[in-house]
């Protein structure tokens, strides 16, 4: 009984999370309880004493402890802790953790996020959106942009440059609108619904130019001088990081600056040579001031004695000599300027380093502080905004196409399309909502950013098909009445730009936010590296034997919430989703015990691990989204109507995290864990969360296709041109009059189909082409009343012309490839000597 009631006890402990002092006197009682049960038999005294002996050396600090275990402990996981490159050390120390620290944690406080300060508009951002940017929008025709100009028209440039659009986010003392994360995501988004194009032009300047380098690492002289600039468009900025041989491994740019003396406006100065090829790099076309990434040396020893001094951020004027920029890239057929700049041994001031000469060799941590902004708002608020233009478009188009008699929004098969597109878009909202907020709020989430980047990216990626899948042959058809065709064509940039998702997916979200975002790991990595032994060790023993109880008690935790669906767990009541809630901290517990196996099994063959470091990701992925969702709801005060929306996301979110952590444990590297992983994880089996069913699935489709808040409320935030020949409101148009006169179509089919076949040869011949005397007939045969007459007319020619797509005849072609001559022509950069 002793041993037994002392392992009970330390379970309890552990569990509860209760250490030191008191855990060593409750379990020396309930030791002593077992010993006075056995009647003090030998055995027990013995077992008991031996393991409380145990027990209390790991629970008490000391010297036996630390000289005796952690000492040589230490060593061991110095050689199964990841090893860091110099980026991925930067890394660790850039961003901070909030949320997504919650997920790791095993037991999220729930109530940290519910009370978290939600994501607001000021009443002046909410005034900007709805005057500039309505403005702006209106201005835009896509079509023209894409097929015509290859370009923004001069007095769109005009209209952003003279109404602050480039300077966001630039503070108000320094000339710009110093507008929060929020609304940054909230213009950009809403102009991405109007044209990708110009969304894409206004966030560069506002989340990856120099602007934002500027504003937090900028010398006193620079931000004076250029941040008023920038926020008036007198300087269009673009920031060049990408080089043809890194490619996504920025660590390794070629790209380069040599410490040495040079002239700069007619003074002898101490600055750099600098040498550098990049692509892909938005606005370099029209960019008069170039922020580069490159790696600084200084051979001669002019700053010290170091030769390889590291990643500097500097800034480089277009004008100056040497400096080659304006040929362009077409991605994908958007016209936003992209394109390659490169020059060779350009020299630069030392005082166009990014913060001056003190910041050479810290680029690295200055572009990942920044880049988290970026990626956190800019191409989440495209997929965003594509969902929302998707949901709008596709919801009315379903209602007003009819096949067979009946609109298609009834079919199953279409209402199946409907469902995701409706889900995904409110999932997409809710999360650009919780990590805007995070911003607003200070925090520089470096985990999120790279999970909502991917996510809202793929999930756009998914929306937009099953809106094509849905419209069909009505959005393939090239032309000025396609609303779907840009971002269809704009998915893949999303994709692949800020971090190619599959290299986001497979090594970034789960190999840095396992050690960014893990409560002990960071101490560890830091005792490991200490050349100070002493030091080490006392660090190492203040940290390991909490992490051991931290994994312990996940593992305790993951198996007893599994075993019980999770009641175990106090949650939140509001909503009426307890059981969400609770299979959430279920699976946060399992999360982080995996997590803690993995760090301690494939340590540092992590990276070469890319399918478990994936399936990892979209574990948390699904956890992140399942949070965002419940945070969105709870801000809006809980709307019934929402429920259904709810309810779906939170299913097919618990669904996919048991799919992905079962999956990664089925695959788990070192097979003689799988057996053990699956039984504390899943000990019920892997059964029960099958995702939403066809009746809601069918109420979720419903959502966009009826005219109800939730339908206003999911297309929130887009802009909304009501007018007959716009691409979008030619839709809204048609579904206006349909759901008007629908009972009037409703009279009119049925008198139709009571037709016999002579009759219905003709009125499907006037159904065909003449709606007026289809009209005229109906009432003729008092179907509907002469007052109704003109109404159903409308809504029969509104509905004919939401089917019809462009065509263009031999002039209509010539003249589009009259717009492109001279504008396609390939420029080769001569090879670098």
């Amino acid at each position: 009984m002793s041993v037994l009631l002392l392992l009970l006890s330390a379970l309890v402990l552990i569990y509860l999370g209760v250490g030191g002092t008191v855990a060593a006197v409750v379990m020396a009682v309930a030791t002593v309880l077992g010993l006075i049960q056995d009647d003090w038999h030998l055995l027990s005294v013995l077992a008991g004493g031996v393991l409380l002996a145990l027990a209390l050396i790991l629970v008490l600090p000391g010297d036996l402890r630390r000289n005796k275990l952690s000492r040589p402990l230490l060593g061991w996981v110095r050689s199964r802790l990841p090893k860091l490159s110099d980026t991925e050390r930067e890394a660790l120390k850039s961003g901070s953790v909030d949320w997504d620290g919650e997920l790791f944690s095993g037991r999220p406080d729930w109530n940290r996020l519910l009370d978290a300060q939600p994501a607001h508009l000021t009443q002046e951002e909410q005034a900007f959106l709805d005057g500039p940017v309505e403005t702006l929008c209106a201005m835009l025709d896509d079509w023209k942009i894409t097929h015509e100009h290859y370009d923004l028209p001069d007095k769109v440039w005009k209209y952003i440059r003279e109404h602050g659009f480039f300077g966001l986010v630039i503070p108000k003392a320094d000339g710009g609108l110093g507008f929060s994360a929020t609304a940054h995501s909230e213009i950009v988004m809403k102009i991405s619904t109007r044209s990708v194009s110009t969304a894409v032009t206004v966030m560069v300047p506002n989340s990856l130019g120099p602007g934002e380098l500027l504003m937090h690492y900028g010398t006193d002289e620079q931000k004076q001088h250029y941040l008023p600039r920038l926020a008036k468009g007198e300087e269009i900025p673009c920031f060049a990081l990408t080089s043809p041989v890194a490619g996504s491994d920025a660590g390794a740019i070629p790209d380069k600056g040599i410490v040495c003396k040079g002239t700069w406006n007619g003074e002898a100065v101490l600055g750099l040579k600098v040498t550098w090829n990049k692509r892909y790099i938005t606005l370099a076309p029209v960019a008069t001031l170039i922020g580069l990434a490159i790696k600084v040396y200084d051979p001669d020893h002019l700053l010290g004695e170091t030769d390889e001094i590291g990643v500097t951020c500097v800034l480089v004027p277009r004008d100056t000599e040497g400096v080659n920029a304006g040929a362009r890239h077409l991605p994908m057929n958007t016209v936003f300027m992209n394109g390659p700049t490169w020059g060779t041994d350009v020299f630069i001031p030392m005082s166009q380093v990014i913060g001056g000469q003190d910041m050479l060799g810290k680029g690295w941590t200055m572009l990942l502080e920044c880049l988290s902004i970026g990626r956190s708002i800019s191409l989440p608020a495209l997929g965003t905004g594509a969902g929302k233009l998707a949901s709008l478009a596709t919801g009315a188009y379903a209602y007003t196409r009819e096949q067979f008699g009946r609109s298609i929004s009834q079919f199953e098969g279409v209402q199946e399309a409907l469902e995701p597109i409706a889900g995904y878009t409110y999932m997409m909202d809710a999360a650009r909502l919780l990590t805007s907020g995070m911003l607003d709020r200070g925090v520089r989430p470096s985990v999120p950013s790279a999970v909502l980047k991917y996510r809202n990216t793929d999930r756009m990626r998914e929306v937009i098909n099953h809106a094509m899948d849905v419209v069909a042959g009505r959005g393939v058809i090239t032309g000025p009445r396609n609303f779907l065709a840009r971002a269809y064509q704009a998915v893949p940039i999303g994709i692949t730009v800020e971090g190619a998702n599959i290299l986001t997916r497979s090594l970034m979200i789960f190999g840095q936010g396992a050690i960014r975002c893990h409560p002990f790991i960071v101490q560890e990595i830091e005792a490991a590296g200490m050349d100070d032994e002493e030091r080490a060790v006392r660090q190492f023993d203040g940290t390991f034997y909490r992490h051991l109880a931290h994994t312990t008690r996940n593992a305790l935790r993951a198996f007893l919430l599994g075993l019980t669906r999770g009641w175990l767990e106090p949650v939140p009541r509001q909503g009426g989703i307890a059981g969400c809630y609770r299979q959430l901290a279920r699976f946060s517990a399992a999360f982080a015990f995996l997590t803690d196996v993995t760090l301690l099994t494939v340590g540092g063959g992590l990276k070469a691990r890319q399918r478990l470091s994936g399936r990892m990701a979209d574990a948390l992925v699904h956890m992140y989204y399942a949070s965002a969702v419940i945070k969105q709801w709870h801000d809006e005060g809980y709307p019934e109507d929402q429920r259904p929306l709810v309810t779906w996301c939170l299913q097919t979110c618990l669904r996919d995290l048991q799919q992905s952590l079962r999956a990664a444990i089925l695959n788990f590297p070192v097979p003689a864990l799988r057996w053990p992983l699956r039984l504390l994880v899943f000990p019920l089996g892997a059964t029960g969360l099958n995702g939403p069913d066809d009746r809601l699935g069918t109420e979720v489709a419903r959502t966009i296709v009826d005219d109800t808040p939730v339908r206003a409320r999911i297309g929130r935030g887009t802009y909304i041109n009501t007018a007959p020949d716009d691409p979008l409101g030619r839709v809204l148009n048609a579904y206006r009059l349909a759901r008007e006169t629908a009972d009037m179509r409703a009279r009119l089919h049925e008198a139709i189909r009571n037709r016999n076949e002579d009759e219905l040869d003709n009125i499907a011949l006037l159904m065909g082409h003449e709606r007026k005397e289809l009209v005229d007939w109906a009432c003729a045969q008092g179907i509907v009343t002469a007052d109704e007459c003109p109404k159903l007319e409308a809504a029969l020619t509104a509905l004919y012309d939401v089917i019809r797509v462009d065509a263009f005849d031999g002039d209509g072609l010539k003249a589009l490839a009259r717009c492109a001559k001279g504008k396609r022509k390939v420029v080769e950069r001569p090879p670098r000597e």
